[in-house]
């Protein structure tokens, strides 16, 4: 029996403090990520930055792009053709060379791999750097001079002439017509290196994604004759952009966006790289919030928490600590379900490893992960449960090992971190009590609404007004017969609408007029 293809949504909500982005598999969250709105430092984007400081001690040196804290640049991240790279970026802010394109213009040989980097850089002087790691905990943003342009089939390397497939294209003769293909239409000083998607696909296509890679090139090189020190020169799309990017195949059914503008830009940009999917994009223009509506903010707070339950009756421990990450599995009461303790073990450690799987992606947890899964005698069992995880995660999109689960049951992940885990708070402090446990107006809250309700009908002439609420208070209001507002209705005349929203604390609400706009209360 096939198996159906997995449906991919990605749902984007524009909040205040930045936008919220769900990547959906079968209606399940499996990424969720929050691109800030203030300026941030994301992977990918590429700046003019200056050598601070030089560590010969430890290889590298410290390189200011404008962030609080100095940028980390090792040794073994100049890239090869770093010299390349740095007599480039003199001859553009010289102008003595009018754009990116590199025909014409002599390479320097590569750097030794075991050299030291004072042989390379000085202090003061300005370097082209890109972002290979976010600024994480108290640690600035990792650097590199390895610069790359990712596109949608390709990546662009400039300073480099090789061409490289990706190890995911395994068929030898689909190979060999990329490796010719790619080496036949990529400009002279640049290098390829051809992503998994790209496979069988036609020349047409593949020739204007590169097109389009060296137009960013050349872009960034013409803001560089004018650029000061600090200055962003190429810029990573949006998250939501290169996830489309990266992810956009046959089995995405939609995208939704709950603002014009980034309805826009995602609908040009999916024009632009799969004209017959334009229609999957959509504006969402409900009265409810699109995360509300589709069940992601329940499912939010039931994933982030630090015990996760699993379908079967089983749940997760996930703990923190400085240096790594610990996931305890647990049978709950599934251990009274199955015949015997190698029976009930496997079938917990199973349905966890799927779930844990989707944990590292969803948090993006990085670095060492170790998984305390039931212990099983059979060695045969073992060796399920790792080609378990290893199957589960070959959609993950980072860089990670899996190593075989010990004899004490242990499994250690190493897994790629370039971005600060991502966390939502699901401890919710009272926010009438700030925490301290000592509640003295929650309990007046219906009153305090009612107050405002008559105020909004008698004295603000107000015809429709809708409230936004907990659950709890929504049930309070809406239950039994004559019900709460049944009895408004009577007393008023007119119907109030309710509206739940379980991202609101038991004591917050929120009026809105008939326009949807909100009401201003007085008093």
């Amino acid at each position: 029996m096939l198996n159906s293809p997995v449906s991919n949504e990605l749902i984007i909500n524009s909040t205040p403090k930045g936008d919220r982005i769900a990547l959906l598999q079968d209606k399940r969250i499996v990424e969720y990520h929050l691109e800030e709105s203030e300026p941030h430092f994301s992977v990918g984007d590429i700046y003019l930055g200056t050598v601070k400081k030089m560590v010969t001690g430890l290889n590298a040196a410290f390189i200011d792009i404008g962030y609080e804290k100095d940028a980390f640049l090792h040794y073994h991240d100049l890239g090869p053709n770093i010299n390349s790279l740095n007599k480039f970026t003199k001859e553009v802010i010289a102008e003595r060379i009018k754009s990116g394109r590199l025909d014409n213009f002599k390479l320097e040989p590569e750097i030794d791999k075991h050299d030291k980097i004072d042989k390379v850089l000085s202090k003061n002087t300005l370097v082209l750097v890109q972002v290979v790691k976010e600024p994480i905990s108290t640690k600035g943003p990792r650097l590199s001079c390895d610069i790359s342009i990712a596109g949608r089939y390709t990546v662009l390397v400039p300073f480099s002439n090789g061409v490289n497939i990706s190890k995911k294209i395994t068929a030898k003769t689909e190979r060999q017509r990329l490796q010719r293909l790619m080496s036949s239409i990529k400009p002279a000083n640049f290098g390829v290196i051809v992503r998994t998607v790209a496979e069988g696909k036609e020349v047409d296509e593949l020739d204007k994604d590169l097109r389009e890679s060296i137009a960013k090139w050349d872009a960034g090189m013409a803001a560089l004759k004018s650029a000061k020190p600090r200055d962003k020169i190429i810029g990573e799309m949006s998250r939501a952009t290169s996830m489309l990017r990266d992810l956009l195949n046959e089995n995405f059914d939609s995208v939704v966006v709950d603002t014009p503008e980034l309805y826009q830009e995602a609908r040009n940009y999916v024009l632009n790289i799969a004209p017959d999917k334009e229609k999957i994009v959509k504006l969402h223009q409900g009265k409810t919030k699109v995360f509300e509506q589709l069940g992601i903010e329940k499912q939010l707070k039931m994933l982030f928490g630090r015990s996760v339950s699993l379908p079967q009756g089983g749940y997760l421990i996930v703990e923190h600590t400085e240096a790594l990450h610990v996931i305890d599995v647990n049978s709950g009461n599934k251990s009274n379900s199955e015949a015997d303790q190698e029976a009930t073990a496997l079938s917990v450690n199973r349905e966890s490893a799927k779930e844990i799987a989707r944990q590292l992606r969803l948090r993006d947890m990085g670095g060492i992960i170790v998984i305390d899964f039931i212990d099983m005698k059979k060695a045969e069992n073992k060796k399920l449960i790792q080609d378990i995880m290893k199957e589960e995660m070959k959609t993950d999109r980072s860089k990670y090992t899996i190593l075989p689960l010990t004899k004490f049951g242990l499994m250690q992940i190493t897994r790629q971190r370039v971005r600060p885990e991502m966390n939502v708070i699901t401890a919710e402090n009272c926010p009438t009590c700030g925490g301290t446990g000592k509640i003295t107006a929650s309990i007046a809250i219906s009153d305090i609404i009612e107050h405002h309700l008559e105020h909004i009908l008698e004295n603000q002439n107000e015809k429709k007004p809708t409230i936004i609420m907990h659950p709890f208070l929504q049930a309070y209001f809406t239950k039994g017969f004559p019900s709460i507002r049944m009895k408004w209705y009577f007393k008023y005349k007119t119907w109030v609408k309710i509206i739940v929203d379980t991202s609101f604390g038991i004591t917050d609400f929120k009026f809105l007029n008939d326009h949807n706009e909100p009401i201003e209360l007085i008093g």
